[in-house]
């Protein structure tokens, strides 16, 4: 399972048991998209290979 913790500067991620985070202006890159515009579904994309997305997605901006 996999753990995404927001705030305004990036996102703090748990994978697999390791912790390390993504930086606001890498998600941006890797999306094309503003910060607060990415959802939370595309960071889990990001993070793992497969992700199991429930739900429907949150935009970054609305949860922060």
């Amino acid at each position: 399972m996999t753990t995404l913790s927001f705030d305004e500067e990036g996102v703090d991620v748990v994978y697999e048991g390791t912790e390390f985070r993504l930086e606001k202006a890498l998600i941006e890159e890797a999306t094309e998209k503003a910060y607060v515009d990415v959802t939370d579904h595309e960071v889990l994309k990001i993070v793992e290979k497969r992700p199991s997305l429930t739900g429907e997605p949150r935009r970054i901006g609305d949860i922060v």
